[in-house]
């Protein structure tokens, strides 16, 4: 382009300019969305429409600079002004409740998080090769956690973001009776219950490390015989199944890596298993994807981790001795890749 013929008296240019400002601002959107979830102002708004006034009052906070926070929120249909001083909730503010059954709040403290923020302020830096969180924390993103985790931290933040998730998945695929399900690396095992509830006759092992098992929600089965707990690592040996579960796993890890865990699967799988990768598949087009973002944000906290497309996937299976034997779309951002031995 020649810039040279760019003409600001032509509205297409000036929007495009607008554009190009209102994108360098998206990080205030976030911020503003982590204080909203902070201060639980959708718990306050949940029975009745109220002025900032009495939100600043219930949260204990400044009325005037409660209510510049609203406005930007209310400007991406978070919340909703009715006149000058007063907010209501809108259906996306909803998923703010913390009792609504699929809150995202505890999401969305954790998406925002300070361990995401701040290494994707130096993307440039990971771009020269510099391990960013290691940089700012010094410590591995995982270890960090173990750590430091807390209310509203990484497990309760993924349980959230996972209880929605695991519906889509539940209703996109059928899984057979009377089957051993693992849920590989499944925290608190919110997806290995949803599955379980829903399928009466199948059975289900938890195996994770030993820390995260002691606090796993498998007792709200109510009917212990169905699950067991395995504590172990991926890279040493899997328990065998007929179904084996990896969400949001191949993210975390380099290539090398994830080969690794893949062959640790296998090896424990019978010539019937089956393996479900459930995560993003990048498509192969310039149109705005969950995946693509989400991305950015495994960049950010394990520089070498990141989403796959479908072929990169397939060279991965390749090398582990698995091979795709359907893909399956849930209408959400997550797809079932079913794998089986090569």
């Amino acid at each position: 382009m020649n810039i040279k013929t760019i003409q600001f008296e032509k509205s297409n240019d000036m929007h495009t300019a607008q554009y190009m400002i209102q994108q360098a601002l998206g990080f205030v959107y976030q911020a503003a969305l982590r204080a909203a979830a902070e201060l639980k102002i959708a718990d306050h708004l949940e029975k009745e429409a109220k002025t900032v006034e009495q939100l600043a009052t219930e949260t204990k906070t400044e009325a005037k600079i409660l209510k510049r926070i609203l406005r930007v929120l209310a400007s991406r249909k978070i919340f909703k002004c009715l006149d000058d001083s007063r907010f209501t909730l809108t259906p996306e503010a909803s998923f703010l409740l913390s009792d609504h059954p699929y809150s995202l709040r505890q999401a969305i403290l954790w998406l925002t998080d300070k361990t995401f923020w701040l290494p994707s302020a130096e993307f440039a830096q990971s771009a020269h090769g510099k391990h960013m969180f290691e940089e700012i924390f010094g410590t591995t993103y995982f270890e960090y956690w173990e750590k430091n985790d807390q209310p509203d931290g990484f497990d309760e933040g993924q349980a959230s973001l996972s209880k929605i998730e695991n519906e889509f998945i539940i209703q996109h695929y059928d899984f057979p009776k009377n089957a051993i399900i693992a849920d590989i690396a499944g925290g608190l095992g919110n997806l290995l219950l949803t599955v379980l509830q829903r399928n009466p006759t199948l059975n289900g092992i938890l195996f994770d490390q030993e820390h995260v098992l002691a606090k796993n929600i498998l007792h709200e089965l109510n009917d212990d015989s169905r699950w067991t707990i395995q504590a172990g690592s991926f890279f040493e040996a899997c328990p065998e199944a007929d179904i084996y579960l990896l969400k949001y796993i191949t993210h975390d890890w380099e290539d090398s890596k994830l080969i690794k865990i893949f062959k640790t699967i296998r090896r424990a799988m019978k010539p019937t298993s089956k393996l479900l990768i459930l995560d993003c598949i990048i498509p192969l087009d310039n149109e705005p994807h969950f995946g693509k973002e989400l991305d950015l944000i495994c960049m950010s906290a394990f520089h070498d981790g990141g989403e796959h497309t479908e072929a990169e996937f397939k060279e991965l299976f390749l090398r582990a001795g698995l091979k795709i034997n359907q893909v399956i779309s849930t209408n959400s951002h997550i797809s079932i890749i079913e794998t089986v031995p090569a």
